[in-house]
């Protein structure tokens, strides 16, 4: 089992055991990463066989600088815009991989990009202590609820990891927004933690959207993903008989009272709160024992795209071993 220990005194042995080839689950302000050495190619192994993850899904790696990230990538004046504005902070940036870049392939699925991301505070520390990039995707089993506290990091991978760094609860509590900057400009991979109207209040231009189909060029990008074992049922105005509800807001769907569980993301319809809820409400109502999740509506604007997002995925046909049918929305 994996040992928890606090932040404060992880560094030395976090990344002692990242530099041995070892796979640690380390606190960002999204969510619990799990990370090994994005340098070393049996490390970064050891994260797909750790998630069961799909090898064409690449990883984003982390760094602790921009003299580390300017040794992966290639920054455009307009990417190094955005860093100046976001980073560190829930922004990853997919650039093309700079000849020579020392990651391994199995970071970048052997495409010609690299997602890169400078987290705030521990992860970022552990990166500057190790000095070198971290692989880190989301320290869950693959396709299943992403973890915000070291409890739920436990749950999941405790058995196949030796240490879990904890630093309290995820501040943001959804993964990074995700956008490609190439030379025709910006485009969303995965909505996340920065609103794209923020985005695009930085850059002055417009972020284009990936259509429908589009190939796996980022984490996140699966149609399936973010999965409770429940299934989701999205834009729920009432409440049938047996399901849980995750709630938003003060006024409930007709039936709220026949729910076995429910949880709100935010009373006050704050898409900040609300974001910082969903993975550890879903979690706490999938062990209520529901077989349907039944969710409110979320308003779209600012973070409520990435709720959205996410909310989506975790509804969409899944195909993971631990996935109940069912899954949809109403």
């Amino acid at each position: 089992m994996a040992r928890i220990i606090p932040a404060e005194g992880a560094m030395d042995e976090a990344a002692g055991l990242l530099r041995r080839g070892e796979l640690v689950a380390v606190p960002t302000e999204t969510v619990y990463g799990l990370a090994a050495d994005a340098t070393n190619g049996e490390a970064v192994a050891k994260i797909f066989e750790a998630k069961n993850r799909p090898r064409f899904n690449p990883l984003i790696a982390h760094v602790d600088s921009m003299e580390m990230a300017e040794t992966i990538a290639e920054f455009s004046p307009l990417a190094r815009r955005l860093a100046a504005r976001f980073w560190p902070g829930p922004l990853t940036l997919v650039l093309p991989l700079k000849t020579g870049a020392p990651v391994s392939a199995l970071v970048t699925a052997g495409l010609d990009t690299i997602a890169l991301r400078m987290p705030v505070g521990v992860a970022r520390d552990i990166a500057a202590a190790l000095g070198r990039p971290l692989a880190a995707p989301s320290a869950n089993p693959s396709g299943r609820l992403s973890a915000t506290t070291a409890d739920a990091v436990e749950k999941g991978l405790g058995r196949r990891i030796r240490l879990i760094v904890d630093g309290g609860p995820a501040r943001v509590g959804v993964e990074s927004t995700i956008i490609r900057v190439d030379r025709s400009g910006l485009t969303l991979l995965r909505p996340g933690g920065v609103p794209v109207e923020e985005i695009e209040a930085a850059a002055g231009t417009a972020v284009r959207r990936a259509g429908p189909g589009a190939s796996v060029q980022a984490p996140g990008m699966m149609a399936s993903h973010y999965a409770p074992s429940a299934a989701i049922r999205r834009g729920a105005s009432e409440v049938h008989d047996g399901e849980a509800l995750l709630a938003f807001g003060s006024h409930r769907a007709a039936g709220a009272e026949k729910a076995i569980a429910m949880l709100n993301l935010s009373e006050d319809g704050d898409l900040r709160e609300a974001a910082a809820n969903l993975f550890s409400h879903l979690r706490k109502l999938d062990e209520s024992g529901a077989s349907v999740i039944a969710v409110e509506p979320v308003p779209g604007g600012g973070l409520g795209a990435a709720i959205n997002d996410r909310l989506a995925r975790a509804a969409a046909p899944r195909d993971h071993p631990h996935a109940k049918s069912g899954a949809g929305e109403s």
